[in-house]
């Protein structure tokens, strides 16, 4: 199967890997320039070929993942369709709200693809390819047997679109929350000494959770890829809204997600690329370079 992929980050990057014998092409605005040296190699080893545009990517393609951050979801849709081959396929595994796969879709289907929205409902470098996946639209099902003999792991959520993406928008409300929460909380208890008696607390009050290992995981995560986050987190705002609710949660979860993104670009947490960038084994070496930050001496 010929495959193009549209963003070329961590997602696009494992998925070339995985499908090294299928995948013809890509594009990520990132590809371009000296910035994109590194992106380039990657590409050059697994048998990528950079294309100049969206549409020249996906062109003769008969299966184009669309792995952007959320905010892009439907522009890059709308850059893809002229170049779509009739009867292409177009998973969608952006984190974005039903609202914005609905209007993707709409691009996609009104230039002869078949749209499929896809929610990825993990983080997808344990599982690489095999990352449990949603999909949701009415070419689903017709979809999901080429991908698992692709390697992947998909099932048919709804013929409906926004069944799938509603399913890992609703999720996110507690997973990204729950990440930035405990960055909040422990940041705090760091300061104030109190961190350990904290930690007890919540073993006692949930003792099936390392929380030693749980708040590790989830700084390096956060520092890592917080940007990409806050996106996501905004459209789960979007999504809440879209319910009749007022995301309050959400919101001030998009924020922290943010913020720790600007103290990372900020090099508060050192170089990106550098061998011990968000990856501490103890998250209080993460907490106490953000509270340095706030408390110079």
């Amino acid at each position: 199967m010929r495959i193009a992929l549209i963003g070329y980050g961590e997602v696009g990057r494992i998925l070339a890997e995985d499908l090294r014998a299928h995948t013809r092409a890509a594009f990520d605005l990132k590809l371009a320039g000296e910035a994109g040296h590194a992106l380039r190699e990657h590409a050059a080893r697994h048998g990528v070929a950079p294309a100049p545009s969206h549409a020249q990517a996906v062109q003769d393609a008969e299966l184009v993942v669309s792995a952007v951050t959320a905010s892009q979801t439907v522009a890059v849709a709308q850059a893809c369709a002229p170049g779509l081959a009739r009867g292409a396929f177009f998973l969608d595994v952006n984190s974005a709200s039903p609202g914005a796969k609905i209007a993707a879709a709409a691009c996609v289907d009104a230039a002869g693809g078949r749209y499929v929205e896809g929610a990825v409902m993990t983080s997808v470098p344990p599982h690489r390819i095999r990352v449990p996946l949603l999909l949701g639209g009415p070419h689903a099902a017709a979809l999901q047997p080429l991908l698992a003999q692709l390697g992947f792991a998909p099932s048919v959520a709804s013929a409906q679109l926004g069944v799938a993406s509603a399913t890992k928008m609703c999720r996110s409300v507690m997973i990204k929350g729950l990440e930035a929460m405990v960055i909040e909380s422990l940041t705090t208890a760091r300061r104030f000494g109190v961190e350990d008696a904290v930690l007890a607390s919540l073993q006692e009050t949930f003792p099936g959770i390392d929380w030693e290992a749980q708040a590790a995981y989830f700084f390096q995560r956060v520092i890592e890829h917080g940007r990409r986050r806050s996106e996501e987190v905004r459209e789960v705002a979007a999504t809440v809204r879209e319910a009749g609710l007022e995301p309050w949660s959400a919101s001030g979860t998009a924020e922290r997600q943010a913020y720790m993104a600007d103290l990372a670009d900020g090099g508060v947490f050192g170089t990106r690329g550098e061998a011990g960038f968000a990856r501490s084994a103890d998250w209080r070496t993460e907490a106490d370079r953000v509270l340095r930050h706030l408390h110079p001496r």
